[in-house]
C-alpha cells in the first residue's frame, strides 16, 4: 500500500491477534488508520463496519475474522467489548437492549494492555434503573386492576418508592468495590473537603479542621446510604440527572413541570428529576423502540463522556484509542441487527460525533435485513483491478461523502447512513501472505497520561504536603496564632534577651499574651501570696474582660464606638529581674476607664490590647502592628501607654504618627518627645523638669561656703534600649552643678544575671579621700536595694549621712509596706508621677476600681491602698479618658484627626491625678500642670522605712513648686 504522513506505521507482529487473511489484515489496516485519526484529534466519524461473505459459506470465516480483529486490537491496547452469541428477551428489540444492558458493565470494556482507567456508564445505568423499577411494579403498572391493594394509590410515589429502594441503581449492581461501599462519593468528598478548608481558613488547629471534615463526612453518608427509602442525597448534582435533565431526546412538547436542575435549587431540581422518571417510565412500558433507542444514546453518551478531553482528569487525552464493539454474530438472536439499526437512527437524530467504533458480522442471507450498502455495484473490469484495500478506502471515502446527504430527513427511510457494509470475497478470506505486515497506530503514551496522571498527582501532592508543612512550619515559627494555611499577622513571635519566645503585636481575634507568659513555679506561687508589689488581678483577668466588653460593644453598638489602642510591657523576664507590675497596673486602668465609659456614655469604648515586650524591648515591631492594623480600621482614634523612655521611642512615635495616630502617654517622662512630635502628649512630668524639681531639695543639702562633693550613679545602658536613666543621668548632673556641688566623675554599673554590680563602686566611692554627701541615682527601682546594701555595710559610707536623689521610678517601690528599705543614716529623695492623696477628695476612681477591678470587689480603697499606691493605674486611666474625651467630642464618634486635633482642648476635672488640662500645652513645647510629688524615705529606730511627703501639685494646678513648701527639716 502506499503511505503518507497518515499512515501508522508496521507493527512488528509477535502478538495473538495477528490478521490470518488478507481480508483481516486490511480491516486491521484501516481500522488503525481510523485510530490514528483519532489520535491526532481530527474526530474522524466512526462507522458501523458490516462485513459478510459473498458466498454463504464463508459465514463461519467472517465471524472468526471479527474475532481475530478483537483479539488484535486488544493486543494493540484498544478498549474493545465484544459479544455473546444469544441474549435473552422476549423480542429481538430486548434483546438488543439486553445486549446494551451487558456493555455497562465496565469490566466488559478493556483486557489488561487498556490505558487508564475502567469506563464508568452512569447514564445508561440510570436507564436500566428505571426499567428495573418498572418491571418491579409489574404488568398492571401505571394502571392497575381495581380491587387490587395498588389501586388506590398514587402511581408516580410508587415509582418513586422503588427507585428509592434501589437507591436509583439497577437491581444486583455492585455496591461493593474494592471492600468500600459506593456511596455518593463524587459529592460527598469534596463537600467535606470544603469543609476541611473553611476550618482551616477560620485558623483553626488541623485536627479540629480534619474532625470537622470527617463529622460532615460521616453525616452525609448516613443521611445519603443508612437511612432506608431515601434517594441519594446528591441526586440532583450527578452528571447522568443532568443528562437525563437536558437531553431533547427525552423532551416532551407538552412539557410543563420544570426541568431545571440547579445546585441551589434542591428541592425544585428533585422534583423535576421525578417527573421526567415518571415519563420515561410511561414510555418504557409501552414497548416498540423507543427502549433500545434510548438505551444507546445513553451508552454513546457515556462513551462520550470517557473520552472528553477537557474534563478535569483530562481522560479523553489519555484515551487516544476509540473504544470499538465487536459482534461476531449479529443476528436476531441476540439482537444484533437491530442495535446497528438503533446505532444508526440515534446518531442520525444527534448533531455530535461519538468515539464508538463497530465491527460485526451478519450472515449472508441477513443482510437484506440491513436494506442497503453505502457499496455500489462494482464497476466493470479494469486491466489492472484494484486490490481490496484499495477498494476499502475508497468505499470508506465514498461513505463518508455520503454521509451528510443520507442522513437527511428527506431521504427514503431504507437507508441507513452510519452502516458501511463490506462484502468480502472468497480469496480475501484466505492465509496472509508471507512477509506481510499490518499497521498499528502510534503506542507512544501522551502527554496527558504522563504529567496528568496519578503518579504526578502523587508528586504534586506530596510537594504540595511538604509545601504545606513547611508554610505552617514557618507561620507557626513566625506568628502567634496560626493554622495550616492562614495566620493572625497582627502579632509575631520575637525572641526575647533570656531566650523565651515573646508574642509582639496587636492582639486580634482569640490572641491573649496572657497565653505566652511564663508558667509561675511553686516558690514563685508563694511568693506571690505575700509580695506587696504584685497587683491582686492577673494580665488574663483583664483581657478576658476587655473582650467581653469589646464583643458587646461590636455586637450592639454598630457606628457608636471608638478603639484606643494600649501599648505596654506585658512580657516578663525572671531572669532579669523584669517584672510584670507595670503593664498589668497599666492595662488595669485602661481597663477601669472603659469599663465606666461604656456603664455611663452613649458613645463606647473599644480597647485593642498590643505588647511591646518585656521592659518595651520590641516597641518598634509593636508600633508597626498597631500602624498596619489602624490602616484597614478607622474606629482606631489613638493610641494609650509606650510608657518607658527608650532609643526606640523616636521611632516608634513617628511611625504611629505617620498613621495619624495621637499617643497619650502616662508615665513616658521623656523630655524630647513633646519637644520632637506633634502626636505627643503625656501625664507624667518629663525628667528635666522633674529634676528641676529634687533641685529645690539638693539646695537645701548644700552648706553655703563648703565644698560639698555629689555623684551621678546610673545603669550603664551601652547594650541596652534604655533612655531614661541617660536622661536622668545628664539632668541630674545638670542640676548638682547648678546647686554648687563639687561633682566626682560619673558612674556606671553594670548588670550580671539581672542584678546590679555596686561593690566595687561603692569601695572606690567610700573608701576615697572625697566621699560625697549626695548622690543621683539615675538607676530603676530593682536596683536600690542592692545599693543600700553596699551603702550600708562599706567603711567610709556605713553611718554616715547621705542623700540620694531620684527619679520617678523610685515611686514603684512600697518603702511603707516593707518591700523595700534604705539603710541607716541614708535618707532617700525621689518624686512620683502622681499626687493621688489631695486628688482622691474630688474622683469616684476608687469607687469605680472597687466595682470592676478583679480582686478589688467589695474593698474600701484609698490613695495609699497597695493596689494602686504606685500611681501606674490612675495615670493610664486618667490617659484613656482624656484620648477617650477627644474622640467623642460633642458626643459623636471622631474621626482619628478629630482625635489629634481635639486632645489640644482637653480639659477633664475629677481623675485620679486631679484636672487633665491640655488646653495650655504649646505645639513642640513643654506644658505645665502635672501631677507631682516629692518624697522622703528615711530609716526608723525599728529598721523600717517612713515615707514622708514634703510638697506636691495635683495635676492642673500650674504654681510652681517652692523650697519652703518643700522643706526637708
Amino acid at each position: 500500500m502506499v503511505k503518507d504522513a497518515r499512515t501508522p506505521p508496521d507493527c512488528p507482529g509477535g502478538h495473538d491477534g495477528m490478521p490470518e487473511s488478507d481480508a483481516g489484515r486490511h480491516l486491521q489496516n484501516q481500522l488503525e488508520i481510523l485510530i490514528q485519526d483519532f489520535r491526532r484529534s481530527t474526530e474522524p466519524p466512526m462507522p458501523v463496519f458490516v462485513v459478510h461473505a459473498q458466498e454463504g459459506r464463508d459465514d463461519d470465516a467472517v465471524a472468526g475474522l471479527v474475532r481475530q480483529l478483537h483479539a488484535g486490537q486488544e493486543a494493540h491496547g484498544t478498549r474493545c467489548a465484544v459479544t455473546q452469541d444469544t441474549y435473552e428477551g422476549a423480542t429481538e428489540v430486548r434483546r438488543a437492549a439486553a445486549l446494551v444492558r451487558a456493555l455497562s458493565d465496565p469490566r466488559k470494556w478493556g483486557g489488561p494492555k487498556a490505558l487508564y482507567r475502567r469506563y464508568a456508564f452512569p447514564r445508561l445505568r440510570l436507564v436500566h434503573a428505571i426499567d428495573d423499577a418498572v418491571a418491579a411494579l409489574g404488568d398492571s403498572w401505571p394502571s392497575p386492576a381495581p380491587g387490587s391493594p395498588e389501586a388506590g394509590q398514587d402511581q408516580h410515589r410508587r415509582l418513586l418508592d422503588e427507585l428509592a429502594q434501589q437507591r436509583w441503581r439497577p437491581k444486583n449492581a455492585a455496591r461493593w468495590r474494592s471492600g468500600l461501599p459506593l456511596f455518593d462519593m463524587a459529592h460527598i468528598l469534596p463537600a467535606s473537603l470544603v469543609t476541611v478548608l473553611a476550618a482551616l481558613l477560620a485558623r483553626s488547629d488541623w485536627y479540629v479542621a480534619v474532625g470537622a471534615g470527617l463529622v460532615f463526612l460521616l453525616l452525609l453518608t448516613v443521611l445519603n446510604y443508612v437511612l432506608p427509602g431515601r434517594a441519594p442525597i446528591f441526586l440532583w448534582l450527578r452528571r447522568e440527572s443532568r443528562w437525563f435533565m437536558t437531553t431533547t431526546f427525552l423532551r416532551a412538547a407538552d412539557q410543563e413541570e420544570s426541568t431545571e436542575v440547579s445546585l441551589l435549587r434542591p428541592v425544585r431540581s428533585w422534583k423535576a428529576i421525578a417527573a421526567r422518571a415518571y415519563d420515561v417510565a410511561e414510555a418504557l412500558t409501552a414497548g416498540g423502540d423507543f427502549h433500545l433507542q434510548l438505551c444507546v444514546l445513553a451508552l454513546r453518551e457515556d462513551l462520550r463522556d470517557n473520552h472528553r478531553r477537557w474534563s478535569w482528569d483530562l481522560r479523553g487525552f489519555k484515551r487516544p484509542r476509540p473504544p470499538m464493539l465487536f459482534l461476531p454474530h449479529a443476528d436476531d438472536r441476540n439482537g444484533g441487527i437491530e442495535l446497528i439499526r438503533a446505532i444508526s437512527d440515534v446518531r442520525s437524530r444527534r448533531s455530535e460525533l461519538d468515539p464508538l467504533l463497530v465491527v460485526a458480522a451478519v450472515r449472508t442471507h441477513d443482510v437484506p435485513r440491513l436494506e442497503r450498502s453505502v457499496v455500489q455495484a462494482p464497476p466493470a473490469p479494469d486491466a489492472m483491478p484494484p486490490t481490496f484495500g484499495v477498494r476499502l478506502r475508497t468505499w470508506y471515502q465514498e461513505w463518508g461523502r455520503n454521509l451528510r446527504a443520507e442522513q437527511s430527513p428527506s431521504r427514503e427511510r431504507s437507508v441507513l447512513p452510519w452502516v458501511m457494509k463490506i462484502p468480502l470475497p472468497h480469496d480475501q478470506l484466505g492465509p496472509v501472505e508471507e512477509g506481510r505486515h499490518h499497521l498499528r497506530a502510534s503506542s507512544r503514551p501522551t502527554l496527558a497520561r504522563l504529567v496528568w496522571a496519578l503518579h504526578t498527582l502523587v508528586l504534586v501532592i506530596a510537594l504540595l504536603t511538604a509545601a504545606t508543612v513547611m508554610r505552617a512550619d514557618a507561620l507557626h515559627d513566625r506568628y502567634c496564632s496560626a493554622s495550616v494555611l492562614t495566620a493572625n499577622r497582627d502579632t509575631r513571635r520575637e525572641q526575647g534577651s533570656d531566650g523565651r519566645t515573646e508574642c509582639i503585636g496587636i492582639a486580634t481575634d482569640d490572641v491573649r499574651f496572657a497565653d505566652w507568659l511564663p508558667a509561675p513555679r511553686a516558690d514563685d506561687d508563694i511568693k506571690a501570696l505575700t509580695a506587696d508589689d504584685d497587683p491582686p488581678w492577673t494580665v488574663a483577668d483583664l483581657e478576658d474582660r476587655i473582650a467581653r466588653q469589646n464583643t458587646d460593644v461590636v455586637a450592639h453598638h454598630t457606628g457608636k464606638y471608638v478603639t484606643v489602642v494600649y501599648a505596654g510591657p506585658l512580657s516578663a523576664d525572671p531572669a532579669s529581674g523584669s517584672s510584670l507590675v507595670k503593664g498589668a497596673e497599666e492595662l488595669a486602668g485602661v481597663y477601669l476607664a472603659q469599663a465606666v465609659i461604656n456603664e455611663n456614655s452613649s458613645v463606647k469604648l473599644r480597647v485593642l490590647i498590643a505588647n511591646g515586650g518585656v521592659d518595651l524591648g520590641h516597641q518598634e515591631e509593636m508600633a508597626e502592628a498597631i500602624a498596619a492594623y489602624a490602616a484597614h480600621d478607622p474606629t482606631v482614634v489613638g493610641v494609650v501607654g509606650t510608657g518607658r523612655d527608650l532609643k526606640s521611642s523616636r521611632a516608634t512615635t513617628r511611625t504611629l504618627m505617620r498613621a495619624g495616630l495621637p499617643v497619650v502617654s502616662g508615665t513616658n517622662s521623656a523630655t524630647y518627645l513633646p519637644r520632637e512630635f506633634a502626636n505627643w502628649f503625656s501625664l507624667a512630668a518629663t525628667d528635666e523638669w522633674q529634676t528641676k524639681q529634687l533641685g529645690l531639695i539638693a539646695a537645701q543639702l548644700r552648706t553655703p561656703g563648703r565644698r560639698q562633693y555629689a555623684l551621678v550613679l546610673a545603669r550603664d545602658t551601652a547594650r541596652t534600649d534604655d533612655l531614661y536613666t541617660d536622661e536622668q543621668a545628664r539632668y541630674g548632673q545638670r542640676m548638682l552643678r547648678r546647686q554648687g556641688f563639687t561633682l566626682l566623675e560619673q558612674r556606671r554599673y553594670i548588670l550580671s544575671g539581672g542584678k546590679p554590680e555596686l561593690r566595687s563602686h561603692a569601695q572606690e566611692v567610700c573608701r576615697g579621700g572625697r566621699v560625697p554627701s549626695v548622690i543621683y541615682f539615675a538607676g530603676r527601682v530593682e536596683d536600690i536595694d542592692p545599693l543600700m546594701t553596699q551603702l550600708g555595710t562599706e567603711p567610709g559610707c556605713a553611718g554616715k549621712p547621705l542623700a540620694i536623689l531620684t527619679g520617678d521610678d523610685l515611686s514603684k517601690a512600697d518603702f511603707a509596706g516593707g518591700g523595700h528599705s534604705v539603710a541607716p543614716e541614708v535618707t532617700l529623695y525621689h518624686a512620683a508621677l502622681a499626687e493621688l492623696q489631695k486628688a482622691s477628695t474630688t474622683t469616684a476612681f476608687y469607687q469605680d476600681a472597687a466595682q470592676h477591678l478583679p480582686g478589688l470587689r467589695g474593698h474600701r480603697l484609698r490613695s495609699d491602698s497597695p493596689a494602686l499606691a504606685s500611681g501606674q493605674t490612675a495615670l493610664a486611666h486618667d490617659a484613656t479618658r482624656a484620648l477617650f474625651w477627644a474622640a467623642t467630642r460633642d458626643d459623636r464618634p471622631q474621626s482619628r484627626a478629630s482625635t489629634w486635633v481635639n486632645l489640644r482642648n482637653v480639659r477633664i476635672e475629677g481623675m485620679a491625678t486631679g484636672t487633665i488640662d491640655f488646653t495650655g500645652a504649646p505645639l513642640y513645647g513643654d506644658r505645665t500642670g502635672h501631677s507631682i510629688v516629692l518624697k522622703e524615705v528615711s530609716r526608723v529606730a525599728d529598721g523600717t522605712s517612713e515615707t514622708r511627703v514634703l510638697c506636691r501639685r495635683t495635676a492642673g494646678d500650674t504654681r510652681r513648686l517652692t523650697q519652703q513648701e518643700c522643706r526637708i527639716r
